[in-house]
Formats: C-alpha cells, structure tokens, sequence
C-alpha cells in the first residue's frame, strides 16, 4: 500500500498544479470507498480555492479557508493531475475540476481508501490519535526510548504502531532496522538508549531518501506526476530473502511477524 514516502511524492506532484486554484466541479462517481464519502464532500468542496496541500501521516489534506478535504489512498490508492477531458477510467471514483482546466483524479482499485471533509482536520477522529512525524525534530532518541521502556512488543511492531510514531510501513520498518543493526524479534522495551539513536536516525535517512527517490513501487504505485518510484531499486533487506547480506554476506532471512513480511540478516542484526 502507499507508504508515507508515496503519499508525500504524491502531495508534492499535485500541490503545483491545485495550489491558488478554484474548485469548479466535484464528480464522485463511486462514493463506496472504505467509508461512505459523504456529499458534504462535495458542497464544501465547490467554489473553494486551495491554498496548499499538507500531509498528515498517510493522509493528503487538500486545505481551503473553509475546511479541508481528507484524502486516504487505502491499499492501492493513486492521485493524480490530468485535463480535465480526459477519459475517466473503471477505477476512477474521484474527480475535483478546477477553474485551470486541470483535474485531479483519485483512483482506487480496491476501494480501501477513504475521502473526508472536516474544519479543523487535525481533530479529526482519524488523525487526532496520531504519534509525532518521523521527520519532525520532536521525533528523537530520548522520544522514542521513553515510548518504549515496558513494552513486550517486538520493536519492529512498536516503530509500526502509528500512535507511537506515524509513517513507519513495514517496507522502510525493515530498511531502518537493518541500517541501525537491530535484530526485528527484539522487545522494545529491552533495546538501549544508544540503539535507539540509531534507530531514529535509520527510520529518518531511510524516509528520506524514498521520498528524494520518489517513493517505492512494489505494485501499482504512482506519484502525483504519474511515475513510478524508484526506492525499491535501494532496498537493503526487503525483498531479499536467501541473497547475501550486503555488509556480512550472510543470507537475508525471511519470517512472519504479526501477518506481515520481516527481512533481516541473523548474523548482524542483533
């Protein structure tokens, strides 16, 4: 599904092209997304001109005086920009037009993802719970050893629970795990201080270099540009079960970890 590093590619590919335009038209041809889209959507939405486009964790907020619209790209989710004639295709349930000549379209094959609309969108109910941006300065070691201290978890599901920290999908979960050396099966609770600080400085170098990158395309993945990403071209450990460990040599492992894929090296992931 797309990742932080994909919903930020795609927040920086349509910003361009909406930003200090005026909504002209709102068409949902499908509105059973994972939630009902409410025709709230809609009415809100016409006649208003977007004054930027933020991302809070793996949700687009397209942001007007009056409200925001929030978008959630679900498992297979992609937004773009095209001419506002252009064909809409099966899987294309969302279209805003603007007074440009653009539109931006929002395709979702699988239905999963979701379109809000609230005044204040950081107390919304989906993202008002929410743990602190891996990118942000108050994501740091002494943050994220204290959100640790008594915790059973594994620490790979710990950097994956979005109310500890947000963004952190089991892709660059992985990447930032075998940067910082650090065996996926570990308690969280029992990894020191010093580890953490690599690990915080894993999670951020591995999210920031997907995004320069474009973001990682494993399956139907686009940027707001429509290219793909080309992250996965990077990956250290992901994907490579049974292929040398690029720093030991030893075989990359593959296990199940809370019905999701973990890759490590046994050797030097400790």
């Amino acid at each position: 599904m797309p990742e932080l590093p994909e919903v930020e590619t795609s927040r920086r590919g349509i910003e361009p092209h909406i930003i200090n335009t005026r909504v002209a038209r709102v068409i949902v041809r499908n509105r059973s997304l994972r939630w009902p889209v409410s025709k709230t959507v809609d009415r809100k939405l016409l006649g208003e001109t977007i004054t930027s486009v933020t991302r809070r964790a793996k949700y687009l907020l397209i942001n007007t005086d009056g409200g925001s619209a929030i978008l959630h790209l679900g498992m297979s989710g992609s937004v773009f920009i095209v001419d506002r004639d252009t064909p809409a295709g099966v899987h294309d349930h969302v279209d805003i037009d603007f007074d440009s000549g653009k539109t931006m379209r929002f395709r979702d094959p699988r239905r999963f993802g979701s379109l809000h609309w609230s005044k204040t969108p950081l107390q919304h109910k989906l993202l008002k719970s929410l743990g602190p941006e891996p990118l942000a300065d108050d994501f740091d070691t002494a943050y994220l050893w204290e959100k640790s201290r008594g915790r059973r978890v594994s620490v790979k599901q710990f950097i994956m629970n979005a109310q500890v920290v947000v963004g952190v999908g089991n892709i660059y979960a992985n990447e930032a795990l075998y940067l910082a050396c650090i065996n996926p099966r570990r308690a969280a609770g029992r990894i020191a201080l010093q580890r953490y600080e690599l690990l915080v400085a894993a999670i951020k170098d591995v999210l920031a270099n997907a995004i320069k990158a474009g973001g990682t395309t494993l399956r139907d993945f686009y940027g707001g540009d429509g290219e793909a990403g080309y992250f996965q071209q990077q990956l250290e450990a992901y994907g490579r079960e049974g292929e040398p460990c690029r720093r030991c040599d030893a075989p990359i492992t593959a296990i199940v970890q809370g019905q999701r894929s973990t890759y490590y090296c046994r050797q030097c992931q400790t």
